[in-house]
């Protein structure tokens, strides 16, 4: 793995988002269904990435921290199992803390981050460039969750062989068919994977986890709107809306919507939609699995091969898998 000593190793940064002209239908489609959606991507522009980074630190958010203790105490073995030298690509790496802090156990030939917030990314690459010199560093700015087709180019080593990093459980904001038909791509596309996932727990800690005391959740939420403004453009007011978030134990996941507070008219691109109070908009589920549950959705997806490991308290689970 690249250390802190001799010549620097190539940089790369690429932004293949398809950008607000592509983003636009797709919006507008959701935003004008007879159940109002906003698909929960859209939640990270830099602020949004910024306040998502924030959650991660709070009290009630504890599956980062689960997550990190078991990559702590687990560390070693997992990087037994998965194999050194791989090229480590990280899918929504956010502030590429958590893969950085595997850089000692994995020493990977190179790393490649995922993000669909292409600026915020640029920047976390810029000081993880100057703690690892000599580890070939790769940014891509791109919408993972349409396409995985990466240029080869941007895939170095090539002669590496991968692992796929998708910490975080955002395995959780797709529905099971369509995690399922993401971790197939996953396994088409060669390597390993190395995934984390909340497990069901007690409703009102996952409750709690979506709507903390000090309202930062209910900023990210609230922030998707200020995203929408500027990308159909819109005329949201985020004074007009409320945070509701709430784990259905029948459907086994969390939603988090937008709710009204009064009757309102929005602009969306040219034409106008009128929102009743109480009415809301879908931002986000974040479906929670079981150990079992997760293992045979993974074996459906071509991926039977797995370890396992899961925290004390039985609410996350890391799992390496890979295909026969």
């Amino acid at each position: 793995m690249g250390g802190t000593t001799g010549s620097a190793a190539p940089f790369r940064f690429a932004d293949l988002r398809r950008g607000g002209e592509d983003a636009r239908p797709e919006l507008l489609a959701g935003l004008r269904a007879a159940r109002a959606a906003i698909p929960p991507k859209y939640f990270y522009d830099e602020l949004g990435s910024r306040l998502f980074a924030a959650i991660c630190c709070l009290p009630e958010y504890a599956l980062t921290r689960s997550e990190a203790r078991l990559l702590a105490d687990h560390g070693g073995e997992i990087a037994r199992a998965a194999g050194r030298g791989r090229l480590l690509i990280d899918l929504g790496a956010g502030d590429c803390g958590k893969a950085a802090g595997l850089f000692p156990l994995l020493e990977p030939a190179g790393y490649v981050a995922l993000d669909i917030s292409a600026d915020f990314l640029r920047a976390a690459l810029g000081r993880l460039r100057q703690r690892f010199p000599g580890l070939p560093l790769t940014g891509v700015g791109i919408d993972f969750t349409r396409s995985l087709d990466l240029p080869e180019d941007l895939l170095a080593p090539a002669e590496a062989p991968r692992l796929w990093f998708y910490p975080g459980s955002s395995i959780g904001n797709f529905a099971p068919d369509a995690a399922r038909g993401f971790l197939a791509r996953i396994a088409r596309a060669g390597g390993a994977l190395l995934i984390g996932v909340d497990l069901v727990k007690d409703k009102a800690v996952l409750d709690a986890a979506y709507d903390d005391a000090l309202g930062v959740t209910a900023a990210f939420n609230l922030n998707v709107l200020n995203h929408l403004n500027r990308l159909l453009p819109a005329d949201f007011d985020v004074a007009d809306w409320r945070h509701v978030a709430f784990f259905d134990p029948a459907a086994s996941r969390v939603e988090m919507h937008l709710e009204a507070r009064r009757d309102v008219d929005v602009r969306l691109g040219e034409g106008p939609r009128r929102f009743a109070a109480g009415e809301r908009i879908h931002t986000e589920d974040s479906y929670k699995w079981t150990p079992q549950g997760f293992a045979a959705l993974l074996e459906e997806a071509g991926l039977p091969k797995q370890r396992r490991w899961l925290d004390e308290a039985g609410g996350f689970a890391l799992f390496l898998a890979e295909p026969a």
